[in-house]
């Protein structure tokens, strides 16, 4: 196949532009950001300057997308910790066991993660990132139903255009596809959940402890009664990421902008004090950074009738998960994986391969989706529909949860589940549910 263009340059765009390029001559990024010249916050992903997390399945694919990458990470400063010992989380009203485990996890803010990809990126010959480039419309055969390119307005607001084989929309929730397919009444079933969710970041430096004991720090609200959570992450450079988050609207915007010490003080507002003893005395490296995500939604484009050929959705232009539970960038990297797998063993057309591909893409997001939507509903005011079982499953998760504070088989079952290595069947194993009705009926006496 000749030629590819992938919309967007974000992590989902960049992964796509990876695995296309062992299959297309020639791959393009287009970005309407201009590029950034280091690790960098960039205006088209306000949601990168808050604590994210790369979940194990999600390092491993980027591992095998990109060989060499972690140790890429970890020798330009990004932080190496052991994933149960140096993580302190206090969760649904308990703290989660802390030991030796076998897992590691890479601290580092979003922005470093991401100039590290593009930098691997752009060694590869085939593939280019065009910036300050916006993408208006799709250039349209109507007689065979078929994406032919691309037309594009450039920072001199020239109009010009791109013909390809293959059009990517990584461009996220807002995307052009979805704009597009409504204005030529092509129904997109979706699933929306409206959850109000409120993000606030700050960077600091905090003083030195030679008693803190952890590199990141969450604490995290137990539903329907505390709304606020938070967390603290050791980043690259010797610092902190600290960040806050409110379901509903819960978190008054304007005392927590009017001055770093407005900043602070939410912390008092969080189900434990642990976070702010160690922010009273820590300086401000930042402004406050703020996002918003009042729905998630779950695009399903597997259930659209005659959708264009020659055009494949990927990342959040599909699915935009609750943020707080980190899976974005996995499920990303799972998305990336399958397309990678599909164009190896392809033996269909191109169109059936894109087809399967949304197909399968509803295998990865529905088990997260379902995982997320079941904490979300602990708060009455998310609005959404509601998934089958629901109390049962919100009964049987808090049991998991507070028993992986004190029973290390199931909190290493728990880890696996979350990090998306292992289906949530896992959790359903007969020893774990012996364990929960044991811990059921002693509490009942």
């Amino acid at each position: 196949m000749e030629k590819a263009v992938i919309i967007g340059a974000g992590i989902s765009g960049k992964l796509a532009a990876r695995v296309l390029s062992d299959h297309f001559q020639e791959v393009i990024i287009l970005e309407r950001d201009s590029e950034t010249h280091g690790p960098y916050p960039r205006k088209g992903a306000p949601q990168g300057e808050h604590i994210h997390a790369l979940l194990f399945a999600g390092a491993n694919g980027l591992e095998e997308l990109f060989p060499g990458i972690t140790e890429r990470f970890n020798v330009s400063g990004a932080v190496k910790i052991n994933s149960t010992q140096d993580i302190a989380w206090f969760h649904h009203g308990v703290w989660k066991l802390r030991y030796e485990g076998d897992y590691t996890t890479i601290l580092q803010t979003r922005p470093h993660l991401e100039w590290h990809i593009e930098q691997y990126i752009k060694s590869i010959p085939n593939v280019s990132i065009q910036y300050i480039q916006n993408v208006q419309n799709f250039l349209y055969n109507e007689i065979e139903n078929r994406i032919t390119g691309v037309e594009i307005i450039n920072g001199s607001d020239s109009i010009r255009t791109i013909n390809a084989d293959l059009i990517v929309d990584a461009s996220g929730v807002r995307s052009l596809s979805s704009r597009w397919l409504n204005k030529r009444d092509v129904h997109i079933p979706e699933e929306k959940v409206k959850i109000d969710l409120s993000y606030y970041t700050k960077t600091l430096q905090l003083p030195d402890n030679q008693n803190r004991d952890w590199s990141i720090k969450l604490v995290y609200p137990t539903p329907p009664f505390e709304k606020i959570g938070g967390g603290i992450s050791k980043v690259e450079g010797n610092r902190y990421l600290v960040t806050f988050m409110g379901y509903h609207n819960e978190i008054n915007e304007k005392e927590i902008l009017k001055s770093d010490n407005g900043f602070i003080e939410i912390a008092k507002k969080l189900p434990r004090l642990d976070i702010y003893q160690e922010l009273k005395d820590a300086t401000a490296l930042s402004s406050t950074s703020t996002f918003r995500v009042p729905n998630i939604t779950w695009r399903r484009f597997d259930k659209v009738n005659n959708i264009p050929n020659g055009l494949l959705m990927i990342g959040d232009t599909i699915c935009r998960i609750d943020p707080f539970f980190g899976q974005g960038m996995s499920i990303a990297i799972l998305e990336a994986l399958e397309l990678k797998k599909l164009l190896v063993n392809q033996k269909h057309t191109n169109q059936k391969m894109i087809e399967t591909f949304h197909q399968q893409a509803v295998k990865i997001i529905s088990p997260i989706w379902n995982m997320v939507i079941t904490e979300d509903f602990r708060y009455p005011d998310t609005i959404g529909k509601k998934p089958a079982g629901l109390s049962i499953q919100q009964w049987y998760a808090k049991k998991i949860f507070l028993l992986s504070s004190e029973n290390k088989e199931i909190y290493n079952s728990f880890i696996k589940v979350m990090h998306l290595l292992r289906p949530t069947t896992t959790l359903m194993h007969p020893r774990i549910i012996k364990s929960v009705l044991k811990r059921t009926f002693t509490n009942n006496r």
